[in-house]
């Protein structure tokens, strides 16, 4: 382990004992608020300095093993002892490196998933729909809840725009859809036959895929009300007769910056105005998040990007059932299984090489 990773354990150690000493006091006690924030900092807290006992004690046994090595009759046992030790310092070492990371508040929060048809025209919808399909199959695997909260159809099949919101538990380390699917924002080029094509040939069409955290309403940006333009029109696509009888879907203009967000999911205008408001909100709160970005990366460039919608992410070559991601170099021969929604490879490089990252900055943050 890196002596500035066991320097920051190290003070974790003395934060525990800093937060046993908080949690008895009477005044915080009394304050619930205070008293909820410092439980759940000493509950993490706690995890990690329990862990790092852990590792201490197995390099503790580690060491005692190597210094029997030099006995013949219990050179056996020792190497046995000493094997099994070390796997065990690699294991929690690589575990402590993950709960080190730096967490982002928004990675336990629900997504929008926005995806536009780019350039390929037909095709390029068609993949569309292949995306939306592949990220619901993915979330369907997760345990997760998605809603389509707009959608624009293309006349021979797919979406020429569609937007998802995804709802679900977190993992065990309070990972949740946003966490994973983060990494999904960018450019999707996509290489294949077109259905439509005669003679056989591939075709090379692409689509931009947006994911936005949903925002929390304690911390959603204010929008004055002044500044929208509020719209009603009919909902299209399947409905039934409400769909020829009721302006309900609703339509929502930002005036300041020209976002626009609008819900046709709900047969109740009242409800698509309040889901085409969270939507708007997330992509102003996305907006200013992307403004930031672009400053920092003027200092930094990071592997995984900003996520521009720009940034041409990822290659889905159908020829070769290969996916590329570009931004890590990771290449997967099991196209047609990602298409199904198995993203998880996939998601978890990405998580891997966010996280090495991270890690770099904190070591280069050490004074």
């Amino acid at each position: 382990m890196k002596d500035f990773l066991r320097q920051t354990l190290e003070r974790q150690i003395l934060r525990l004992q800093e937060l046993d000493a908080l949690l008895s006091a009477a005044d915080v006690v009394s304050d619930l608020e205070r008293f909820r924030k410092l439980t759940r900092e000493h509950a993490e807290v706690g995890t990690v300095v329990e862990q790092y006992r852990r590792l201490t004690r197995r390099e503790a046994d580690l060491s005692q093993a190597q210094a029997m090595l030099g006995d013949e009759e219990l050179r056996e046992l020792a190497q046995e002892e000493a094997a099994a030790a070390k796997a065990d310092v690699a294991r929690l070492d690589h575990e402590l490196q993950l709960m080190l990371i730096p967490k982002d508040p928004d990675d336990a929060r629900p997504a929008f998933v926005e995806i536009r048809a780019g350039t390929g025209g037909d095709e390029s919808a068609l993949f569309a729909g292949d995306l939306l399909r592949m990220y619901t199959r993915y979330a369907e695997g997760c345990g997760w809840r998605c809603e389509l909260i707009s959608a624009s159809p293309s006349e021979l099949g797919g979406y020429k725009e569609a937007v998802l919101r995804i709802d679900g538990p977190c993992d065990e380390r309070g990972t949740g859809v946003y966490g994973k699917l983060r990494f999904e924002s960018g450019g999707h080029r996509v290489q294949r036959v077109p259905a439509t094509e005669a003679q056989g040939r591939i075709h090379t069409s692409a689509c931009t895929v947006a994911v936005l955290p949903e925002p929390d309403e304690a911390q959603a940006v204010k929008i004055n009300p002044a500044e929208l333009r509020i719209d009603t029109f009919r909902a299209s696509g399947a409905g039934g007769q409400h769909v020829n009888k009721t302006d309900s879907a609703v339509r929502i203009t930002h005036l300041p910056t020209g976002i626009v967000a609008e819900c046709q999911d709900d047969r109740s205008q009242h409800r698509n105005k309040a889901r085409a408001l969270q939507v708007l909100s997330a992509r102003i709160q996305e907006k200013e998040r992307s403004e930031r970005a672009a400053k920092d990366a003027a200092l930094r460039k990071g592997l995984i990007g900003s996520g521009d919608r720009s940034d041409r992410i990822r290659t889905y070559n159908f020829p070769q059932g290969r996916l590329s991601d570009h931004r890590i170099n990771l290449t997967l021969y099991k196209l047609a299984q990602v298409m199904e929604g198995d993203l998880a490879d996939v998601i978890a490089a990405l998580q891997v090489a966010r996280g090495a990252e991270l890690l770099a900055d904190l070591e280069g943050a050490q004074p």
